[in-house]
């Protein structure tokens, strides 16, 4: 997976997005996701869960698409399954803290 994180005099983001998804445009049932225009947003580093992990640790904003990263975030409690969005049957979230 990709990992992205953008440091903003208003908090942390962090994006990640499984490799194989990015270029692609994901639409259906009323979302829309540009991973093709937007992959500057989520292309840092390649990384493995446990780096994704460590980077959700702290954050202002999530985004996260793709299993992988879906399911490091559901497994440290962040979010459940079952709030957990679809577009084409590949899960997606954003989470803010507020």
């Amino acid at each position: 997976m990709y990992l992205k994180i953008h440091d903003t005099p208003k908090g942390r983001i962090v994006a990640a997005c499984e490799e194989q998804l990015i270029g692609r445009v994901l639409e259906g049932d009323g979302a829309y996701i540009d991973l093709d225009s937007y992959r500057g947003f989520y292309i840092g580093k390649k990384a493995d869960g446990k780096e994704l992990k460590d980077a959700l640790a702290r954050f202002s904003s999530v985004n996260l698409v793709g299993k992988g990263p879906v399911d490091v975030a559901v497994s440290m409690g962040l979010i459940d399954r079952k709030d957990v969005m679809y577009i084409n049957k590949i899960p997606y979230i954003q989470i803010y803290r507020l």
